[in-house]
């Protein structure tokens, strides 16, 4: 189990940090071809968005890696969940319906739920 929470989480992490730093440093123009719907949210929420993808990629790797309150794991997961949950919805209630990547990562998280409670 601790073999698969690692692999699932860190892959979850990777791609959360990825996407949160290009929401944080990247201008409206850049990320338009990737996320049609940044033209939807102002610019500080999307901002913001990206700072807690970052900090919810910290959170699944940090607190089991050191230790300290490794109960912070799963809680970083379900912030994924719900995180998740609104971009399926985003999506949904715009011109973009593409939600299979949005779909895999709520998967994702679930599983890293479990394997997290499992640690």
């Amino acid at each position: 189990m601790n073999i698969a929470y690692w692999i699932v989480a860190g892959l979850l992490a990777l791609f959360y940090s990825y996407a949160g730093t290009l929401k944080v440093i990247r201008s409206r123009d850049q990320l338009r071809p990737m996320m049609a719907w940044v033209d939807r949210i102002p610019l500080p929420a999307l901002r913001a968005l990206g700072a807690v993808e970052i900090l919810g990629a910290t959170g699944l790797i940090l607190p089991p890696l050191t230790g300290v309150a490794p109960s912070l794991a799963p809680t970083a997961a379900i912030g994924f969940v719900f995180l998740q949950t609104g971009a399926i919805t985003v999506h949904l209630t715009g011109e973009d319906r593409r939600i299979a990547l949005n779909t895999g990562l709520t998967a994702a998280a679930v599983v890293t739920i479990w394997l997290a409670a499992r640690l």
